[in-house]
């Protein structure tokens, strides 16, 4: 029998709790209501949740400060933030907490069903590989990355990276270009020697400095480059996209 998909909805709104929780437990989903921040930090202590669609003007407590609060207690937290205003700031505060996705009301029922859906198919999402001596860079790279729902291992050197990949074979690989020993593209080559399937991502913030172990890179197939700091908005959809693409030709 195929699992049911468990559903937090958390907003003062009764009437939307209600009509929103009927038409997705029609739908097949497990689904529990919770009417401001505190109490939907207590659901989730008590039962991890597949998606949390979460009001971001609450009183008591409001959807950002709550979501910040979730993904504390449960960093694999999906949220995503429901809205009737245009309140530009808030949505920018909870995508920068880590919520998922915004949602705006009146809710689009197909819309919810298809991030609900889509966040399920990450949980069984890509393996990507960090290789950077950055523990920043890989600290902020890894937890937006696992958030969306991909396996996320950590390198700190070149010869790290080619070790890890022996063992385990990764879908995407993020390559700083100056690292300790061996350089990103000394380390991408040996890479793609091992899995030539794996799609490389070389990143910099040195731009003048590697601009030629750049292009050699691209001449072997590395897939683009992006320079530090990182656009995490950039850095998702363009891992949405190869995912995807690898989902489509498997």
């Amino acid at each position: 029998m195929k699992e049911k998909s468990s559903i937090l909805i958390v907003d003062d709104n009764i009437s939307l709790c209600k009509t929103l929780s009927f038409v997705l437990r029609r739908k097949g989903y497990a689904v529990t209501t919770a009417k401001d921040g505190p109490e939907a930090i207590e659901r989730v202590k008590e039962s991890p949740f597949d998606m949390i669609f979460m009001d971001i003007k609450m009183p008591v407590m409001d959807g950002v400060e709550t979501c910040r609060r979730i993904i504390k207690i449960r960093p694999e937290a999906v949220v995503t933030m429901m809205t009737a205003y245009a309140v530009d700031d808030l949505v920018a505060d909870a995508l920068k907490e880590g919520a998922y996705s915004i949602i705006y009301k009146p809710l689009d029922i197909d819309k919810a069903i298809e991030l609900i859906e889509e966040a399920k198919q990450r949980k069984q999402g890509a393996l990507i590989l960090v290789v950077d001596d950055d523990p920043g860079t890989c600290k902020t790279l890894s937890n937006i990355l696992i958030k969306k729902g991909y396996e996320v291992d950590i390198a700190f050197a070149g010869e790290e990276a080619i070790t890890m990949v022996q063992r385990k074979a990764c879908d995407i690989v993020f390559i700083d270009m100056k690292l300790p020993t061996i350089n990103g593209l000394e380390t991408y080559l040996a890479i793609k020697e091992i899995n030539p399937e794996t799609v490389a991502i070389m990143i910099t913030a040195y731009r003048q400095e590697v601009d030629s172990l750049m292009e050699q890179a691209l001449y072997n197939s590395a897939y683009t480059f992006l320079y530090k700091p990182l656009d995490m908005a950039q850095v998702l959809k363009l891992v949405d996209e190869i995912w995807e693409r690898q989902q489509k030709a498997g």
